[in-house]
């Protein structure tokens, strides 16, 4: 299976020997093999594996990122709107994908590109079952979700009884799964919440189940929840964050999938007397002189204003070097004095030095934010 994936990208390999002077986002396709291994080892054979590629694949590129699941052999794909399950049939993937915020004006486009919509209330099945009895279809899978104290979408169990009445007598829809969202599965002080959140599931389930006569595939566990409650695997997880690298366990250390790279454009040595450095003027040369190298990443393509003026260190031939003055909408300079820098050499923003989790660390945020912040502009590689 390995050999057959790496010589389905081998395109994607040989793009980084063409175009050499870009930044870019390399995904590291070995170690989201390692990560996906990782997280099958969890499971019974039996139990399904879905793959969240939403926001872009978590900004490692959707269309990329949903075709290496696909061949690694996921079970499902998921993402958040219509129009990236759109993006992703478009582009010639064939596994199921699951909408989780379909919402309610989208779901003509759902049924054409046979994405599957996750139902969080009456309303919105509704209104679906008005799309698909007008164009006379039936069976359609359909997964509801349910509220079990995350409280942002879902049925409430007080509206399972309404539902239960409204899909005895409509032939319009076929329940493929239900499922549930744990609010807060890393962290071993909510445990007690968590465990009643997966009884709760259980529970209004099985009324959903009993009701319509037959038993949808159940679904829970998130990334964490795979590695620290496996036991509750049920049909079917979700694997998000956990296959791009982050786990929830302190002591497991799971591959870097992505790396963030860019080639130093100019370097320039300046004297004492030539003033300041980038906007603001808050970048100061030292007494015996400073030596700058400007790159060509900035907010714009993701890296957060709040690592200038030294606070973020990124990785040039070996040596961490600071940010110097403020972070531009596309540039950045970076204070290399006393290193052997040249126009070309290569800078990592993150990947193993320093790590995405050091740099949330340090912006006081999490990795998801770091790394769905890297927009579209910035090519993704698949590298080997």
């Amino acid at each position: 299976m390995t050999a057959h994936i790496y010589a389905k990208f081998i395109p994607y390999l040989c793009i980084m020997y063409i175009n050499s002077d870009f930044s870019r986002l390399e995904i590291d396709l070995n170690g989201c093999l390692k990560n996906y291994r990782y997280f099958r080892s969890k499971l019974e054979d039996s139990t399904k594996l879905l793959v969240l590629v939403k926001a872009n694949a978590y900004g490692h590129g959707a269309v990329e990122f949903a075709s290496l699941m696909e061949e690694a052999g996921a079970d499902y794909l998921a993402v958040a709107y219509p129009i990236e399950g759109i993006e992703l049939r478009q582009a010639g993937i064939k596994s199921p994908v699951i909408v989780l915020t379909a919402g309610t004006d989208s779901f003509e486009q759902i049924v054409n590109y046979g994405l599957e919509p996750g139902i969080p209330n009456l309303f919105s099945l509704k209104e679906l079952c008005k799309v698909l009895e007008k164009r006379g279809v039936s069976d359609f899978p359909i997964h509801i979700k349910l509220d079990t104290g995350m409280h942002r979408l879902g049925f409430m169990t007080d509206e399972i009884a309404e539902l239960q009445e409204f899909l005895k007598d409509c032939r319009h829809v076929r329940v493929k799964s239900v499922y549930s969202h744990l609010a807060a599965a890393d962290d071993p002080s909510n445990d007690e919440f968590t465990l009643g959140q997966i009884g709760l599931f259980r529970k209004n389930a099985d009324i959903i189940s009993d009701s319509i006569g037959y038993r949808p595939m159940y679904h829970i566990l998130n990334s964490a929840g795979i590695e620290r409650f496996p036991q509750y695997q049920f049909d079917m997880v979700r694997l998000g964050i956990g296959i791009y690298g982050i786990s929830a366990l302190p002591e497991v250390e799971l591959a870097p999938v992505a790396s963030f790279k860019c080639k130093v454009l100019q370097v320039k040595i300046l004297a004492p007397g030539d003033g300041t450095i980038g906007y603001g003027r808050h970048g100061r040369i030292a007494p015996e002189g400073t030596v700058i190298a400007t790159i060509p990443v900035g907010y714009a393509d993701g890296l957060d204003r709040h690592l200038s003026c030294g606070k973020g260190r990124f990785t040039i031939n070996g040596h961490r070097v600071p940010t110097i003055g403020n972070i531009c909408m596309d540039m950045t300079m970076l204070d290399v004095t006393g290193i052997d820098v040249k126009v070309g050499d290569t800078v990592t923003i993150f990947g193993e030095d320093p790590t995405i989790t050091e740099l949330a660390d340090i912006l006081g945020t999490i990795p998801y934010e770091i790394i769905t912040s890297v927009p579209r502009r910035i090519e993704r590689i698949i590298v080997k």
